[in-house]
């Protein structure tokens, strides 16, 4: 709580009669919360106060807005500014750049060989920035209605850089790499990503993408990462990514963390002590989203297309947006190796998890959310619109896993401490406002495979720098958005 001054002047929104979780984990409390220049600046009874717009907060929940930890935004808000998919399900900020995908830099004329094909959804047009600082140049002049905070993809600058992406960087072509990071870190990115699960990255060598990160070392900057395998060789996998961590001394986040396919089914028993084991001796965070099926590109390995494959979106044949692969492929007379060929540029979810592995996942105390939604077509995975109500909903409310302040802290606190954000994150007295408020017994997902693009239920306001940006189901059209960067943090 804070004291009131004697002289104080009104405030530009109060929040009345909330019930405030402040992201912390700690306790919840009764007060209100008075906000002005986008900040918060009262945290405390304001019964005489007055303020050029209210909000009765009563019998609601008061949070800190949440930070989705995993994204493909990158694109998205510069042409669905709205950001309708995330406001409305209570996300204030945004962590673009995962999986070593980046809008920036990408050399003009460059190939685009999927996944980087998710960057033009359908294969249309997507704005070029050579360098990260134009990037970030754009997102400042027509600002988004969350806050962006930006990474640099590994796979963005290999195709930027390497003249043939089936082998390992050259020392030269390294230096060229590293010098792109550097930029990018100047420029203000929060680190760097990999996703050496894909094929544009997967033939580089654990000491590529050290010495093409070199730059993270002393930066501030963190190191996420899509790995090499989440099936058979997972362990394995995590093994490099703390190696690199360790090599780098820097932060590492595992990527939408989980165990893929039956022979995999139950070896979270594995991985988590494994990560439980890494943190005790260097900085390591993952997170998950709550849905026991993935979205990613439509592959062209068989071997990854053994599980039920439900096709979201194809730039040749958007018509087959929600059929089943198998299905499509009957239709055609072909098999499913041939049928995804024909689709390209796609995307595609995989039913390939077990819930009880999410579950595991998502009660695991230091686990993060994210919604890794690929923000275009008809038929996208529902987690672009609901995991954050999802969590507050089915996993909190409904199953128990977790109390209510747990789960906002793996939405805010525990996200913006992981990515070095300052702040942001936490319901405190000089923050941005950035403030969800919810109906704790209200909210849940809406949205579902078959009909996946369905604002959630129970989100009553959405606040962004202090800008009232939803409001009881509508958009108001608000575009306070910043950019977070590592040179700030603000």
């Amino acid at each position: 709580m804070t004291d009131l001054p004697t002289t104080s002047p009104a405030f530009d929104l109060i929040i009345r009669g909330g019930t405030v979780i402040d992201g912390t984990r700690a306790p919840r409390f009764q007060a209100d919360v008075g906000i002005t220049d986008g900040r918060i600046a009262v945290i405390g009874p304001l019964d005489n106060r007055t303020a050029a717009r209210e909000i009765d907060a009563t019998g609601r929940i008061v949070a800190p807005g949440f930070i989705d930890s995993h994204t493909h935004d990158d694109s998205a808000v510069l042409v669905d500014p709205g950001m309708t998919c995330k406001v409305s399900q209570g996300v204030t900020s945004v962590v673009t750049g995962n999986c070593g995908v980046s809008i920036a830099p990408l050399k003009p004329g460059s190939p685009r060989p999927m996944p980087l094909g998710l960057l033009s959804p359908g294969g249309g047009q997507v704005a070029e920035f050579a360098s990260f600082a134009g990037y970030v140049a754009a997102l400042r002049a027509a600002p988004a209605a969350v806050n962006v905070a930006p990474m640099v993809g590994h796979t963005s600058l290999r195709a930027s850089v390497v003249s043939d992406l089936g082998r390992a960087a050259t020392d030269s072509e390294i230096g060229a790499m590293r010098s792109h990071v550097q930029e990018a870190l100047d420029a203000g990115a929060i680190g760097v990503s990999t996703g050496t699960f894909y094929p544009p990255a997967e033939v580089a060598p654990t000491a590529e993408i050290i010495e093409v990160c070199r730059p993270l070392t002393g930066s501030g900057g963190v190191y996420a990462t899509h790995m090499r395998n989440e099936a058979d060789q997972v362990t394995q996998s995590l093994e490099e990514s703390f190696a690199i961590g360790k090599a780098l001394d820097v932060q590492v986040v595992i990527s939408h963390h989980k165990v893929v396919g039956p022979a995999n089914f139950g070896r979270t028993k594995e991985t988590l002590p494994l990560i439980s084991k890494a943190m005790s001796c260097q900085c390591v965070a993952l997170d998950c989203y709550p849905y026991n099926a993935s979205s990613t590109m439509l592959h062209t390995d068989p071997a990854k297309l053994q599980v039920k494959v439900v096709v979201a979106a194809s730039g040749p044949h958007p018509e087959v947006a929600g059929r089943d692969l198998a299905e499509i492929a009957a239709a055609w007379g072909v098999d499913r190796l041939e049928a995804a060929k024909r689709l390209q540029p796609a995307s595609a979810i995989y039913f390939a998890m077990d819930e009880a592995d999410v579950r595991t996942i998502l009660a695991f105390e230091p686990t993060m959310i994210g919604s890794d939604g690929l923000p275009f077509g008809e038929r996208p995975h529902p987690r672009l619109w609901g995991p954050f109500p999802r969590v507050l909903g089915y996993y909190c409310r409904e199953l128990e896993l977790f109390s209510l302040e747990t789960a906002v802290w793996k939405m805010s606190g525990l996200t913006a401490r992981n990515f070095g954000i300052k702040e942001r994150g936490t319901i405190a007295v000089g923050n941005h406002a950035d403030i969800t408020i919810f109906d704790a017994s209200r909210v849940r997902d809406a949205a579902t495979y078959d009909d996946p693009c369905v604002p959630a239920a129970g989100i009553e306001a959405v606040i962004v720098n202090g800008a009232l940006t939803w409001w009881q189901g509508t958009h108001q059209n608000a575009r306070a958005g910043q950019v977070i960067t590592r040179a700030t943090r603000r």
